[in-house]
């Protein structure tokens, strides 16, 4: 596809944006044929055996041009576009207004308001060995319980609850070197064709953060997914089905997941794509 030199323009300060917290970004094998339904006809899917690589981005940031709030990010899969291959997010879901609409004006973000709700449990497990227990003899995990709620108009959806379970850092000096080493890294990706945004948009997050391997979070299904949602009119139906579209994606298989602590996140204003092939 041809980039455009216009930039969009910015009502929420002087980009770049940036954005301080932490975040979980979990892989997930999901089946192209999920995938092509969400993503817009104009790209090519990237997929091996029936599948292509999604998952979602689930952050905290303490520090944003927003303030504190919460986000997921479900990622459809992967497109091509030379020399590189970009993501494609099939909802986003925030629980700051502001956020929300700074994703759909300047980014073309199909994002959403959504209530998140946290429960955290801690669990001491023995080793094993006999005789007196110390310190070094117990393990730690903590179980974080995250529900997502989304939010339209008078309605809400209960959507499903993200389940971690990680082992605690213990606690001293060198606990830095525990959260993983420092990197950065660029995440491209493709947005727009929305009813905010109908063009093609094209933008990266620079990132810089401490990243360490984690146990996959369970998703585990609510009661609001396994009923048909009713509909009113053309729109609500659209809407519905990419819902469900999106909960395919969280539900499908996951194969690796990262930990981002220390997370400084720079983002710049999109890059306008005219039409063309990809």
């Amino acid at each position: 596809m041809e980039v455009e030199e216009t930039k969009c323009s910015s009502g929420y300060g002087k980009p770049p944006w940036i954005f301080k917290g932490s975040a979980l970004y979990q892989f997930h094998l999901v089946k192209s044929e999920i995938a092509k339904a969400i993503i817009p006809k104009e790209f090519r899917l990237v997929e091996a055996f029936g599948y292509t690589l999604g998952g979602f981005f689930l952050a905290k940031y303490n520090e944003s041009p927003f303030g504190t709030f919460d986000e997921l990010v479900v990622i459809a899969g992967i497109v091509w576009n030379p020399p590189t291959s970009h993501a494609w997010a099939a909802r986003v879901y925030v629980n700051s207004d502001e956020a929300c609409r700074h994703g759909r004006k300047e980014f073309g973000l199909p994002s959403q308001l959504a209530m998140f709700s946290k429960s955290i449990k801690t669990k001491k497990l023995k080793k094993g060995g006999n005789g007196f227990l110390t310190s070094n003899d117990v393990d730690t995990y903590v179980k974080t319980d995250t529900h997502v709620t989304e939010i339209a108009g008078p309605r809400t959806t209960n959507l499903y609850d993200i389940r971690l379970t990680s082992r605690a850092l213990k606690m001293n000096p060198l606990q830095w070197m525990s959260m993983g080493p420092l990197i950065h890294m660029s995440l491209p990706s493709f947005s727009g064709h929305t009813e905010h945004t109908p063009h093609l948009l094209k933008y990266s997050c620079q990132m810089e953060c401490r990243v360490k391997p984690t146990s996959p979070a369970k998703i585990i299904a609510v009661p609001d997914q396994k009923h048909t949602f009713e509909c009113d009119n053309a729109e609500s139906k659209e809407s519905a089905e990419k819902r469900e579209m999106s909960i395919a994606v969280m539900l499908s298989k996951p194969i690796l997941a990262l930990k981002f602590n220390c997370l400084m996140m720079e983002v710049e204003p999109p890059v306008v794509f005219s039409k063309g092939s990809c």
